[in-house]
């Protein structure tokens, strides 16, 4: 749905997902935990309803079918008036990730969400940019496509991260280049209100800070460049592909944040 319509009255609110909902990597000033999109929207929710109850379902490395069979369940019990889905990335960055495949997971997640009674916030996944990472930007695009047409289908409301240029700027990224930076998971919470036509004080196309200007021959930047990308692939990647090997993932044991449907 388009935004600048009517302000959706939310007076309750559950998200499903990976990361990306859970929060990663805007941390809690306690360091115990991760806030994140969802909680940020949730809260800015709550100044327009107060007691908006919010449950997160949401856990890291969970794939599309996890989400499905795990996570759906649950927000169904809870008969929220909203339910955020997100989900799908994971998938994406193995090599058996298929668009196709996953979008038809997608669409019966939302029409079983729908029976049910949920209207749903769909969110498309993000340009990647980063050296690497563009080797899945055809699979993402083709995903993307996929969930505008489900969104127009079944008449979701539906954030487009794809076309979000703020996004595109580094610092939006933490140092993994895959989890949002607490500043722009506060854009993406004011981009899903403005969807939902809900009022905010702030913009989240408003630009980033002008960055200090460093001069460097081109050799010495693009060595610099090169050298950044060997610690990510070190730090984040490696990491990454020894959980993959094992068949294991960053979620297991972890359960979600806030799994009851609660006032904030």
């Amino acid at each position: 749905m388009a935004a600048g319509g009517a302000v959706v009255d939310v007076g309750s609110f559950v998200a499903l997902g990976d990361s990306f909902t859970e929060g990663l990597d805007d941390r809690l000033s306690d360091q115990q935990g991760y806030r994140g999109w969802a909680d940020r929207f949730a809260e800015m929710l709550a100044e327009r309803r107060p007691g908006l109850r919010y449950a997160n379902l949401a856990v890291r490395g969970k794939r599309l079918a996890e989400v499905a069979a795990e996570q759906l369940p649950q927000a169904i019990a809870m008969a929220p008036d909203l339910v955020s889905l997100a989900a799908g990335g994971n998938d994406l960055l193995r090599p058996g990730g298929d668009p196709d495949i996953l979008a038809g997971i997608y669409q019966e997640a939302v029409r079983t969400l729908q029976a049910a009674g949920c209207p749903v916030l769909m969110f498309t996944g993000f340009d990647p940019r980063f050296p690497v990472l563009r080797l899945i930007r055809g699979k993402v695009a083709a995903y993307n496509m996929h969930l505008r047409a489900i969104a127009d289908q079944h008449q979701c409301y539906l954030v487009d991260l794809w076309s979000m240029n703020v996004l595109a700027d580094p610092r939006a990224w933490s140092a993994d280049r895959l989890h949002l930076t607490p500043d722009a998971h506060r854009r993406v919470a004011l981009r899903a209100c403005e969807v939902l036509g809900v009022p905010v004080t702030a913009d989240w196309r408003e630009p980033w800070p002008a960055a200090e200007q460093v001069t460097s021959p081109p050799a010495r930047a693009w060595l610099a460049a090169r050298q950044m990308d060997l610690r990510w692939a070190w730090a984040h990647a490696a990491p990454w592909a020894v959980r993959r090997l094992r068949g294991v993932s960053s979620g297991d044991g972890i359960p979600p944040k806030r799994p009851e449907l609660l006032p904030l």
